[in-house]
């Protein structure tokens, strides 16, 4: 992961012959397994919410107890 660029856009997801195609910036191109998709899916919400909670907190200074 040596990419340096944030997207905003979301990537296209399609079912596709029984593969979950995945088309999104910079030109990624990937097909994975129902079983693939469901568990990077999984990860993807996990690591989001985490994220948005990194974000808020960053609004906030720390202060010491």
């Amino acid at each position: 992961m040596g990419d340096d660029k944030t997207y905003g856009d979301p990537s296209d997801v399609e079912a596709k012959d029984g593969t979950v195609a995945v088309h999104g910036p910079d030109q990624v191109d990937v097909d994975m397994t129902p079983e693939a998709a469901e568990e990077t899916a999984e990860r993807l919400i996990d690591e989001a919410v985490k994220a948005r909670g990194q974000r808020r907190l960053m609004r906030f200074p720390h202060r010491a107890p």
